[in-house]
C-alpha cells in the first residue's frame, strides 16, 4: 500500500494503490466521496487488494487542493467537503481517472483489464467511465445526479453495476424511477435497489451505515468484477 505520483494531462497528482499478494491481477481505479482520498476510500483499497485487485485511488480534488482527506463527522467538514464538490471539474476528473486507468492496466502486475468503482460523487463518476471510458466494467454506490446523465446511456458498452439506495437524501422518488426506467433496456446494466436504504449505507461508521446492504452490496460487487475482469 503507498502512494505514488502520475503526470496526467494538467499536471502531476496522487494515487493511493493496494496491490494484493497474487500477481498478475485485475485493477480497480476506485472514484472518492466528495471528502477525498481519505481513510474509508484508503481501506476501500486495502479491501480491494484483499479481494485479488490491485486498487488505485487518485486524488480528485488536487486541483482545487490537494491532498484533502476529511471526514463525515463534522458539520465542518461537511460543508468543506460541500464547496470542494461545488468547485470540481467533472470533466477533468473523468480525465483523471481515465489517466489513472491506463496507468494500472500498464502495471507491471496487472493482467491488463480494469474497471473502476465509484462512491456518491465516485458513483457518479463511475457511471461516466461506463460512457467515456474504455474500462471493462463498472460499479457505482448511490451516484448523485444521474438522472441528468441518461442521454450518454446509449454510450454504454461494458457492464455496468449500479447500487441505489431507495430512500436516498441526495435524489428523489421519481429520479430513482427515472434512472431505473431510462437504463431498463441496456442489457450491460444491472442496477440494485437497496429497500429503505438512505444514501452512503455502505460508508462504515457513517450515519446511515447499514451493515446488511453493505454486504450485499459488497459482495455483488466482488463477483461482478470477479466475472468482468477475468
Amino acid at each position: 500500500m503507498a502512494e505514488v505520483n502520475i503526470e496526467g494531462k494538467d499536471g502531476t497528482f496522487m494515487v493511493y494503490v493496494a496491490i494484493p499478494e497474487a500477481t498478475p491481477a485485475p485493477g480497480i481505479v476506485v472514484a472518492q466521496e466528495i471528502f477525498g482520498v481519505n481513510q474509508v476510500m484508503r481501506e476501500t483499497c486495502d479491501w480491494l487488494a484483499s479481494q485479488g485487485f490491485v486498487a488505485a485511488c487518485p486524488d480528485l480534488f488536487w486541483r482545487i487542493e490537494p491532498g484533502i482527506q476529511l471526514t463525515d463527522q463534522s458539520q465542518a467538514e461537511w460543508d468543506r467537503a460541500f464547496e470542494l464538490f461545488g468547485l470540481f471539474d467533472v470533466d477533468k476528473g473523468i480525465e483523471d481517472l481515465k489517466t489513472t486507468l491506463g496507468m494500472l492496466n500498464a502495471h507491471m502486475v496487472s493482467n491488463g483489464k480494469s474497471g473502476t468503482l465509484g462512491y456518491c460523487l465516485g458513483g457518479k463518476l463511475a457511471y461516466l467511465m461506463a460512457t467515456r471510458s474504455d474500462a471493462d466494467a463498472n460499479v457505482g454506490y448511490y451516484g448523485v445526479g444521474l438522472g441528468d446523465l441518461l442521454g450518454e446511456a446509449g454510450s454504454i458498452s461494458h457492464p455496468l453495476m449500479l447500487h441505489i439506495a431507495e430512500k436516498d437524501q441526495f435524489s428523489s422518488a421519481e429520479e430513482i424511477a427515472k434512472v431505473q426506467a431510462g437504463l431498463a433496456g441496456n442489457d450491460q446494466v444491472t442496477v440494485h435497489l437497496y429497500e429503505g436504504q438512505d444514501h452512503a449505507f455502505a460508508r462504515k461508521g457513517g450515519q446511515h451505515y447499514d451493515a446488511a446492504s453493505a454486504e450485499l452490496a459488497n459482495q455483488r460487487t466482488i463477483d461482478f468484477f470477479k466475472q468482468a475482469l477475468a
